[in-house]
């Protein structure tokens, strides 16, 4: 499988989908087309709501790319690979639709940014989610303002140190997930008609509804800056780098 992110119409909703050979994990050229499409999106009348799924049927999303998080040996790049994430979610906050998050399988750092991102979301039972950031010797602060708004500051702070990961029925009971099914064929027919039921709903009041469920999130903005300099400084510290190969190495044996 090629990196790449498509996205299609069906009746009123823009579907988009992105996809990577490792997990679906994210490199910073998808990061910034994805987030440049979800806007375009957006900015589509006939657009009524945003699907944004992964490739394939197992994990949804293995955060940032280890192989470019090797590469990146100057701040000013690195700072650039972390804003792509604050792009993306701040594109999933800004682009004036309802999106919808569908989680196949397992998700760890910026992949449960995405899905706290999500306005709605779908999982199945296998969805079980990690903030691992400190494994690699970082944190997870740019996705930080997003899970914390899903699951609270000390439920944010548990898991960013833990890095244990909690199950699709934790997720749905801390107001991540909003419906988790027991397969992902169960879990497709739902969706279908969830998004069958936004494609008849009123586009005023949809777009209302997102403002309004968005209401006290401006100061994002301004953390942002700051949140992506932590990542970006930490990440080029020689024990970083030594964490990630451990890590690819534990992988590759697997």
């Amino acid at each position: 499988m090629n990196e790449f992110v498509a996205s299609e119409l069906k009746n009123n909703i823009a579907e988009i989908t992105f996809g990577t050979p490792k997990s679906n994990s994210l490199p910073g050229a998808i990061l910034e087309k994805l987030a440049e499409t979800i806007l375009e999106e957006g900015a589509k009348p006939e657009v009524k709501a945003i699907l944004l799924k992964s490739e394939g049927e197992k994990a949804f999303c293995a955060g940032a790319s280890f192989d470019e998080l090797l590469e990146i040996e100057e701040l000013e790049k690195s700072e650039h690979f972390f804003g792509g994430f604050a792009k993306v979610l701040n594109a999933m906050r800004n682009c004036g639709k309802i999106v919808v998050v569908r989680v196949q399988g397992k998700t760890t750092g910026g992949g449960v940014g995405i899905a706290c991102g999500a306005d709605y979301c779908f999982a199945t039972k296998e969805a079980a989610l990690a903030l691992t950031e400190i494994n690699l010797g970082i944190g997870p602060f740019v996705i930080g303002p997003y899970v914390e708004r899903k699951i609270g500051k000390s439920q944010f702070s548990a898991m960013a140190i833990d890095a244990d990961f909690r199950s699709a029925e934790w997720a749905e009971q801390h107001n991540i997930y909003h419906s988790v099914s027991g397969t992902i064929a169960e879990m497709d027919s739902r969706l279908e008609k969830f998004l069958a039921m936004l494609a008849s709903r009123s586009e005023d009041a949809l777009s209302l509804i997102k403002k309004v469920s968005w209401e006290g999130t401006d100061h994002f903005n301004e953390l942002m800056p700051a949140r992506i300099h932590m990542s970006a400084s930490l990440i080029l510290e020689d024990s970083a780098k030594k964490n990630i190969e451990a890590i690819k190495e534990r992988l590759r044996a697997k």
